[in-house]
């Protein structure tokens, strides 16, 4: 009954129905694969039209992207726990369209870079402020269940991205590419700002100074299980994103694949759908703390796997994409379970704690990510065993934020809350 009425006070006057409220979330986040993605096969043409030297220096489109993704998301959840979630992330939508606007017309690497700076900025917000919308309205379990459904609609957008943009390619220069993503983030926004509520009550606000920040982000770091499952969620993506800058490079000059690319990566990142998914509907049952750390020992056999296919001299195209899809998989478990459990303590401030929350993971992510990227020398042994070492440190870290206690779930769950949105 408390957490019924819990969920009746904190819902907005003007509510919006359930299922578009999952879709709109996840178009949302989903902002980010659309910036990342549909560039992954125009990476070589992009290289010889700005006249980039050498081929990993490419990476640096996607890698300056996640820079200033982790800067905006320092502060866009804080200017939303002050001023609410709507009024922000429009006028940061608005502002990631002009950086896209830029990149379209951008004349040199340089120029390009500058605006793949701001853009990834503008984008923390949708990410950050999504967030926090969803804790406004769930926590838990619950949390962690309406966070899988949207990562199981907004995985689409990953499956379908490059083959969108390999059919850009085909009929018109990379630079449209860009301005595609211009028009989508526009409609996204139009439909946000018709549709979404102001979730955050005003109760629930915080006024803007640096002593309720700091006081915030302390909670954060002195809470274990937040700051624990935070930074675990950070090692354990840095494995996604040394997948994401190494992949196109992988099918391209390991296997000779560009055409089979966008297939073939719709069919790995699709694999993280059917773990939202199938996440969605075990949580309610096993809990997220259960889920994701079994994800995480799985994701590191398998590539533990994956390093003797390697090593044996047996890899092709065939394992690469089935034993990078099984490791996918496992890392759906994570990501939306990880965010849940880190996030579960904040009513009030949840906008700061998902600030703190997306900058701690995406620099350590786009950190570790970075390195396996740069490391890649023509095999798949870097990302391999950057996955499986990011698999072995995300658990340790897992093992000291539960003190050891493992593969439990708290007697307070919150699936009520998800069951009266319903």
């Amino acid at each position: 009954m408390t957490n019924r009425l819990e969920t009746a006070a904190a819902a907005p006057k003007q509510d919006i129905a359930f299922r578009e409220f999952v879709m709109l979330c996840a178009c949302l986040m989903a902002m980010n694969a659309l910036s990342i993605d549909p560039m992954l096969p125009a990476l070589p043409e992009i290289g010889r039209d700005l006249a980039i030297p050498h081929a990993n220096d490419r990476q640096l489109i996607i890698s300056v992207y996640f820079l200033g993704l982790g800067i905006g998301s320092l502060l866009f959840g804080v200017l939303s726990d002050r001023f609410g979630r709507k009024r922000v992330l429009g006028s940061a939508m608005a502002l990631f369209i002009l950086a896209s606007i830029a990149c379209a017309g951008a004349q040199s690497f340089a120029m390009i870079l500058v605006g793949r700076v701001c853009a990834g900025f503008f984008a923390g917000a949708s990410r950050v402020i999504t967030v926090g919308i969803i804790r406004d309205r769930f926590r838990g379990d619950a949390m962690a269940r309406v966070m899988s459904l949207i990562f199981a609609v907004f995985m689409l957008i990953p499956v379908m991205a490059p083959t969108f943009g390999q059919a850009i390619l085909w009929i018109a220069p990379w630079r449209w590419i860009f301005w595609a993503l211009a028009i989508l983030a526009t409609l996204i926004l139009l439909w946000m700002l018709v549709r979404m509520p102001e979730t955050l009550m005003p109760e629930n606000r915080l006024r803007m100074s640096v002593k309720t920040i700091f006081g915030a982000v302390g909670t954060i770091i002195r809470t274990r299980s937040s700051i624990g499952y935070m930074l675990a969620s950070g090692v354990v993506m840095g494995g996604l994103v040394g997948f994401i800058l190494s992949v196109q490079q992988i099918f391209f000059d390991i296997f000779d694949a560009q055409k089979f690319f966008p297939f073939a990566f719709a069919c790995i990142a699709g694999s993280m759908g059917i773990g939202s998914l199938l996440n969605s509907r075990l949580v309610s049952r096993f809990g997220a703390r259960r889920l994701s750390q079994t994800a995480l020992l799985a994701l590191v056999a398998i590539n533990l796997v994956h390093l003797s296919v390697i090593l044996s001299g047996h890899e092709t195209i065939v394992t690469f994409m089935v034993l990078q899809a099984a490791t996918m998989l496992t890392v759906a478990f994570t990501a939306s379970n990880f965010s849940a459990i880190s996030m579960e303590p904040f009513a009030k401030g949840a906008g700061v704690a998902s600030s703190f929350q997306s900058f701690l993971t995406t620099a350590v992510s786009s950190a570790l990510g970075s390195i396996v990227g740069r490391a890649f020398n023509g095999t798949t042994m870097p990302l391999t065993l950057g996955l499986a070492s990011f698999g072995a440190i995300s658990f340790l870290i897992v093992v000291w934020a539960e003190k050891g206690r493992l593969f439990t779930r708290p007697h307070h769950a919150g699936l009520r809350e998800f069951e009266g949105m319903r």
